[in-house]
């Protein structure tokens, strides 16, 4: 699934190409992907200038003249391209944005059709549930903020990062990434950790993910950006499906484990788990 860095490089790449152009059409093509509004709402966007592109943990938000906002959630395999109008549709085209310049159209593709499109009136943070929710973003919260969230919370670290309502954008991969950087076992419960260790947690966060956008995110199957190009993150990869390979600092086994259902990898020498001592 796209995480903050697929998302983000995608609302870069779509940004420009898309603001300020004037709308044409909204064409529907798997009706389920709608999940909020109906084809009146798309077709009142008919003549609408797109103000903006942006993103909101691992949602995408387009902005138009109107008031109204397209929230898309692009799950495990959307993507966004670009294409001539008179260039085949692939059969996974879910819904096409047609402009009145005529230039180009942005298609949404999505295989496994898990993704989702809402159509919102209004302030869409005050509209929309899955957005109000959310936690704080990571490259944006404050180290006291972020420090708070984890006293707070008594469940494992790893499951806590995937939390969208406590910090908003991270999964899988970034989850892994970050915890080995900051040499916490996943297991490790949040709110045991230290000042130091909580400290580790929010640098290495910070300096993952900005990381990551900046190598434009992790292809691992169906992530490409807005301009079809894949990322570059993955090669960068330290522990996330690296299970048996050697640990790049020292050299041990990287190992998986299932925490709340989600796989976690790990070194177990460089991220030691706490053993309680019996007294």
């Amino acid at each position: 699934m796209p995480e903050l860095p697929e998302v983000e490089t995608i609302s870069r790449t779509l940004e420009p190409v898309v603001r300020g152009r004037v709308i044409a059409e909204v064409e529907l093509l798997y009706r389920p992907l709608l999940r909020r509004g109906g084809r009146k709402d798309l077709d009142a966007l008919r003549g609408q200038r797109v103000l903006g592109v942006r993103r909101r943990g691992k949602m995408l938000l387009i902005a138009c003249e109107s008031g109204r906002t397209l929230v898309f959630h692009l799950k495990m395999t959307g993507q966004f391209l670009f294409a001539g109008a008179t260039e085949p549709r692939d059969k996974h085209t879910r819904l096409v944005m047609r402009f009145e310049d005529g230039a180009n159209e942005l298609r949404f593709r999505d295989v496994r059709k898990f993704g989702f499109l809402l159509c919102l009136e209004g302030d869409p943070m005050a509209a929309c549930g899955e957005l109000a929710c959310l936690g704080p973003e990571p490259l944006e919260v404050g180290f006291a903020e972020f420090a708070a969230l984890i006293a707070r919370r008594k469940g494992r670290i790893k499951s806590l990062l995937l939390d969208q309502t406590v910090i908003a954008g991270i999964g899988n991969i970034y989850a892994d990434e970050v915890l080995f950087d900051a040499r916490i076992h996943p297991e490790t419960p949040a709110s045991s950790l230290g000042k130091q260790a909580v400290g580790r947690l929010y640098e290495s966060m910070k300096k993952i993910l900005t990381l990551a956008i900046a190598e434009k995110g992790s292809t691992l199957q169906d992530y490409r950006d807005a301009e079809g190009k894949a990322g570059n993150f993955q090669f960068f990869h330290k522990v996330y499906d690296r299970k048996g390979e050697s640990c790049v600092t020292c050299g041990t086994p990287v190992r998986m484990m299932r925490i709340g259902g989600r796989s976690s990898h790990f070194c177990p020498k460089c991220q030691r788990k706490k053993v309680k001592r019996k007294r």
